[in-house]
């Protein structure tokens, strides 16, 4: 084992530890965030930084950086209270790490890396017609988190596209057979395999596989 302490963190080269500790939370989710300004201007952004808020009613959060590309579609969502999130899979996952390049607001994400726009029925926001999961939020709130300047960005899911064969009986969305892919760190793109779904967690009864 290596060891690390607080004091070696700080005194490591900036980018060497931005890679560091961006890898220690292990795998995460990476989508893509539509968005539109009040003239309807489209922009799409990668970011990496989502969670599970709650379920009743449905809450998405998210984490943006103060300093990130993705500023624009924090103007977008408060001016028009609404986005998109999409997944994103392996047959555009180089163009969406694209979008992370710092385009000009006047410039949309959509049209330099060539993925498609399309509109849902009830968020104004962009969808990514190659993405196979997506689903359309509402702006609920936002809180500037003053350890670090970032802002903690939550929005109220009101739509949501899935292929027909990924909804499972107990209502989990099959997320490999829709083709889903995660990241490590910020550029490290990862397929998956299931190892098991698990029976509900009793403490009279161990666990079984499921599926």
């Amino acid at each position: 084992m290596t060891y690390f302490t607080s004091k070696d963190i700080l005194e490591m080269e900036t980018r060497f530890r931005a890679a560091f500790i961006n890898s220690l939370s292990g795998f995460k989710s990476a989508s893509l965030i539509g968005s539109v300004d009040k003239d309807g201007n489209t922009n799409l952004a990668i970011l990496v930084r989502w969670f599970h808020l709650g379920s009743n009613p449905a809450l998405i959060g998210f984490i943006n950086r103060p300093d990130s590309t993705s500023r624009h579609t924090l103007e977008n969502i408060s001016a028009t209270n609404c986005f998109t999130i999409n997944h994103i899979n392996e047959t555009i996952y180089k163009r969406a790490h694209q979008t992370s390049a710092r385009y000009p607001k006047n410039i949309s994400e959509f049209d330099a890396t060539r993925l498609t726009a399309e509109f849902g029925k009830v968020v104004k926001a962009p969808y990514v017609t190659e993405s196979h999961v997506k689903y359309g939020l509402e702006f609920v709130e936002k809180h500037e988190l003053k350890i670090n300047g970032t802002i903690l960005v939550i929005g109220k899911v009101v739509e949501i596209f899935i292929p027909e064969n990924c909804l499972l009986v107990n209502g989990a969305i099959a997320i490999e057979k829709a083709e889903t892919i995660t990241i490590s760190g910020l550029d490290s793109y990862h397929t998956t395999r299931q190892l098991a779904q698990l029976s509900y967690a009793k403490p009279d009864k161990m666990v079984e596989e499921l599926l």
